[in-house]
């Protein structure tokens, strides 16, 4: 670990292990996820609960030696391929093999996911568990159209919400929606996709048709300029019938940028180390508050979700999404946590879906106050950016040691550092990365595939992201040397 990561409290940290373990009551955790490194700022960081390392992976890619669970069952292993196709197609990938494997369990698994679906029911089997928000709740919740409404009913104050209006019909022609709206560029949203699906911004009468296209209802709202932004957000239940609320520091994210393979509206990463204005920062942990208060009234719904917002230019933050799960933030996020030495949120979030008590956390009160107070001082923050293959033709990773900590030198390549797993290990203000999630060597990775991502902590130098929708140098080139290591590929062949 750097110097910036101090070992959390042992006293914390056996506290939350305990208290995950009685929650599993000797069933084996299994997480099915597309990463099977999913949880590693668990167990491979500072204070490692080992309690949370999985007694089995399911995903799309494998983990690496440092990060992986105790056994994997990963797609990439069985087609050899990565691309857009196969981060999308991999649960039926696996699907028999899976259901085999934890049907053999001698003890049915608890499989911690993103969200339920019947597909996980399945897996887990008679007696088993899903430890993830419900399916159709999520999908409510998260329903683009519904947002404004959500966050009316929750309290929020008009000042935070994005003018918009809701179109449960046909999308009206382009001059009927800015008249409404009053704006001259617009966002339109629909249904309850994540990564950026189901938005198009829309400039042009071609960008109307193309979010015509998407399923309605849809939120038509005005454009807000400014750094788009994700917060992950903790409800626990309380001992008076509500819950205990802590909301995380929120991150500056980098949307859209081609020069990354990124395609707008898309996430190309989060960076937590850069300084958010105090009100805004105290406008995010309220508006967090209220909405978590208002899901557990409604919905009973307790554990993890992420508040997307925008920080305009003039400093002030409104809010455009809720994400009602876990996220792709998840994992990175979970160093904020451990560089105030606490355990990382998703033990608290397992541990309270299995109906266990989470008695480790500090007041909530005080632990937001400190938030905003973090949020609004220059200091070291956690980053990850997403790694993609930006050519025309399939390539192979190679001349490279896999997942680990590299150093960018001078003459533009890549340095093996040391081995490891979580971004408290690579100091970017030294020029130091963690490469996380690469595929091996003989993994043919098509146009568009995901190759990991780059993490580490700075203080701001080592950021990847100059402006809303730029890259830093430190960004380009760490993308730029991660490429000079592809070697053309033959096409795979269709049957994988």
């Amino acid at each position: 670990m750097t110097s910036w990561m101090a070992e959390p409290d042992p006293a914390l940290t056996d506290a939350a292990g305990t208290a995950l373990a009685k929650a599993l009551a000797g069933r084996p955790l299994v997480t099915a996820e597309r990463f099977g490194s999913s949880m590693r700022t668990l167990y491979a960081g500072p204070g490692p609960l080992s309690r949370a390392r999985p007694r089995l992976a399911i995903g799309c890619y494998p983990g690496w030696e440092r990060a992986a669970p105790h056994a994997v069952l990963a797609a990439e292993d069985r087609t050899r391929v990565r691309g857009p196709v196969q981060r999308h197609s991999w649960t039926r990938t696996v699907d028999g093999e899976a259901a085999a494997l934890l049907a053999a369990l001698p003890v049915p698994p608890v499989i911690a996911a993103w969200y339920a679906t019947e597909q996980l029911r399945r897996w887990a089997g008679p007696g088993g568990t899903v430890a993830a928000i419900d399916g159709r709740l999520r999908q409510a919740i998260e329903d683009k159209a519904a947002f404004d409404t959500l966050l009316e009913s929750a309290g929020v104050p008009d000042r935070m919400r994005i003018p918009c209006v809701r179109i449960d019909g046909r999308l009206p022609a382009l001059a009927d929606l800015r008249r409404q709206i009053d704006a001259r560029r617009l966002v339109v949203q629909a249904g309850s996709d994540c990564g950026g699906r189901g938005t198009v911004f829309v400039d042009t009468e071609a960008d109307l048709a193309r979010a015509a296209a998407m399923p309605g209802p849809y939120k038509v709202a005005a454009f807000v300029p400014g750094w788009s932004s994700n917060t992950t957000v903790l409800s626990v239940p309380d001992s008076r019938g509500g819950v205990a609320v802590y909301v995380d520091r929120p991150s500056h994210k980098a949307i859209g940028i081609r020069e990354a393979g990124i395609g707008p509206g898309k996430s190309a990463g989060n960076d937590w180390s850069r300084p958010w204005p105090s009100k805004a920062a105290a406008d995010v942990v309220e508006t967090a508050v209220r909405i978590a208060d208002h899901l557990w009234a409604g919905h009973g719904m307790a554990g993890l979700f992420g508040l997307d917002a925008i920080l305009t230019p003039e400093g002030q933050a409104v809010f455009n999404e809720i994400n009602c799960r876990n996220q792709g933030t998840t994992e990175v996020s979970a160093v904020n946590q451990q560089l105030r030495g606490l355990p990382p949120f998703a033990a608290a979030h397992l541990t309270a879906l299995l109906g266990g008590r989470v008695d480790w956390m500090p007041d909530p009160g005080e632990f937001n106050a400190a938030t905003v107070t973090a949020s609004a001082t220059t200091g070291v923050g956690p980053f990850y950016l997403k790694l993609r293959h930006r050519g025309a033709i399939p390539v192979r990773l190679t001349a490279q040691r896999g997942s680990g900590v590299y150093r960018l030198n001078p003459a533009g390549d890549l340095t093996w550092v040391r081995a490891g797993a979580h971004p408290g290990q690579a100091n970017a203000d030294l020029g130091e990365i963690l490469l996380a999630n690469l595929p091996a060597e003989h993994v043919v990775c098509l146009p568009g595939a995901e190759l990991g991502t780059a993490e580490a902590l700075t203080t701001g130098p080592g950021t990847p992201f100059a402006a809303p929708h730029q890259l830093s140098g430190f960004g380009a080139n760490v993308l730029d040397t991660l490429a000079a290591h592809f070697t053309p590929a033959s096409d795979p062949t269709p049957s994988r």
